[in-house]
């Protein structure tokens, strides 16, 4: 069972707890959307389908023992740990306290620091040599890059030219209909992607749609589905062949199509997000928590994502 971690904030009676939850979905429409499945052990393996099987024609009383097998790819999911500690000065804690919640501002910055590096990865992780300008470690998991292989050619990597081209919204529309199964949750972009379809809107007379959520937060959506900002992503990609060859020394961004789900695209944790108290440190006058997390991502379904590469205006 899936389950996001708004939800799971609401389980825990850990006030520290729920309060680092928080902070980390307050300005993460991916992470407020993305469900996790919490599993057992350090990894999930899964059959990852990649051809259905075909239906066929059968007469009357007639021979049903031919047909096709569907095609599956098994993987596996190792849980990564993502973490930080934050530190906390005793002195400042006791000279400063009556100005605001010092030890609340630092833990509010390193959940902070734990979100940012996870909406990286859900893109850049790689474990492994990929795009040029990628940084592997194999301490992570592989994001979004090197699950739809966008340096491979494929049904679900469309590009806007050759070596990059301006943005249309019949490519945007192209790109939602590259993922089955049902409509996209979310439309994942850089900001400068998100100026640019705004910049269209207006040039065709018509504003994008904007409504709060439950967060208080205003998204844009297009038919129906939330435009979701990652501070992340690249501006910076090279195309060639109307392949990914680099995700720098290039003036090109992508647009990611997901749709969230177990059978589709989701988050794997062990325990969720942890806040532990290491206490009061040997080597200076301060104190420690650590915040910590393992967790990986699950690329359940070839055909639940999509990825418009080459977007350079």
């Amino acid at each position: 069972m899936s389950m996001t971690l708004a939800e799971s904030a609401k389980l825990t009676m850990d006030v520290l707890l729920r309060g680092v939850i928080e902070t980390v979905l307050k300005e993460s429409p991916i992470l407020q959307a993305m469900p996790f499945v919490h599993i057992e052990g350090n990894g999930l393996t899964y059959n990852r389908e990649k051809a259905l099987a075909a239906a066929a024609w059968h007469a009357p009383l007639g021979d049903w023992t031919t047909g096709t097998a569907p095609e599956f790819d098994k993987l596996t999911a190792t849980l990564a740990i993502l973490g930080r500690n934050a530190d906390l000065d005793n002195f400042i804690k006791q000279t400063r306290s009556n100005i605001q919640d010092i030890e609340g501002v630092v833990l509010e910055l390193a959940a902070k620091s734990v979100r940012n590096e996870f909406e990286r990865a859900v893109v850049y992780g790689t474990t492994g040599a990929y795009l040029t300008g990628q940084t592997a470690d194999a301490n992570m998991f592989n994001g979004l890059i090197v699950n739809i292989a966008t340096k491979s050619a494929s049904s679900q990597v469309i590009a806007c030219g050759a070596t990059g081209g301006a943005l249309t919204f019949a490519l945007v529309d192209q790109l939602i209909d590259a993922v089955q199964g049902g409509k996209p949750d979310v439309l994942m972009m850089s900001k400068r992607t998100r100026r640019k379809m705004n910049e269209l809107a207006r040039a065709a007379g018509f504003a994008i749609e904007t409504e709060r959520n439950e967060w208080g937060t205003f998204m844009q959506y297009w038919n129906g589905i939330p435009i979701a900002p990652n501070d992340w992503i690249l501006d910076t990609h090279t195309l060639v062949s109307s392949l990914e060859t680099a995700a720098t020394g290039g003036a090109c961004s992508t647009m990611y199509a997901l749709r969230f789900g177990e059978g589709a695209v989701c988050g794997a944790t062990n325990g969720g997000i942890q806040v532990e108290p290491v206490g009061t440190l040997e080597g200076k006058d301060a104190s420690r928590h650590r915040i910590k997390w393992y967790c990986s991502l699950v690329d359940f379904n070839v055909v639940a994502r999509a990825a418009l590469i080459g977007i350079n205006a």
